[in-house]
């Protein structure tokens, strides 16, 4: 009897488990795919920075990729990424001398804090660097368990102890311009009273 109640008990157990799995794999899918916005349409303009637009593109919808006249490759519409090159294209006339890569690949753990990324013709600064975010900076998010590929986006404005950004392909319920607390770092013997950083970011490059 004790044997047989034992199966049992493993079965349920592990029909719960599968259970459990099923649901929650149907959750992120959902969360991934499912336009929860209805206000918008894919595509669709809904705001600018320095007259670039940006795009409304739901739960990361792909609908080809943006090429420039000269063939310069700006990224899949609308992706974080393509809203950056073409942001640093027409209104920075900067081309990343290596055009691929997915919006984490921008920042190089490798690099010293305030050098050139040479994949991106743009200099460098890690979250401990001195220097200040500034205007068209970019920021760089590392990966996630709900998006492997990261994320980046432009600097719009700096204040004293806050950055606002504005980026493409947040999600279909996330603002495209958001506020992001800066941290000071004071008299901990590495980054000095006027390191800062951006909190809980990777990094951010600028033009040189």
């Amino acid at each position: 009897m004790s044997d047989s109640k034992n199966r049992s008990s493993a079965r349920t157990f592990l029909f719960l488990a599968c259970g459990i799995i099923v649901v929650a794999l149907v959750g992120v899918w959902t969360f991934k795919n499912f336009n929860f916005n209805r206000r918008y349409t894919v595509g669709q303009a809904i705001d600018s920075l320095n007259g670039v637009q940006v795009y409304y593109n739901g739960m990361s919808n792909v609908t080809g990729r943006n090429l420039t006249e000269d063939n310069y490759n700006l990224g899949l519409k609308y992706q974080c990424v393509e809203f950056v090159k073409r942001y640093y294209y027409e209104h920075l006339h900067h081309k990343m001398p290596d055009a691929s890569g997915n919006a984490k690949d921008f920042f190089d753990a490798t690099l010293p804090d305030s050098t050139i990324n040479p994949k991106r013709g743009l200099i460098q600064y890690r979250n401990s660097s001195k220097t200040m975010p500034a205007p068209d900076d970019l920021l760089i998010f590392s990966g996630s368990a709900l998006n492997s590929y990261g994320h980046v986006a432009i600097i719009a404005r700096v204040t004293e102890n806050e950055i606002e950004i504005i980026q493409q392909n947040p999600g279909s319920v996330q603002s495209v311009a958001r506020e992001i607390t800066l941290e000071t770092f004071n008299g901990n013997g590495i980054f000095g009273a006027s390191g800062y950083r951006v909190a809980a970011e990777s990094g951010c490059q600028k033009r040189g």
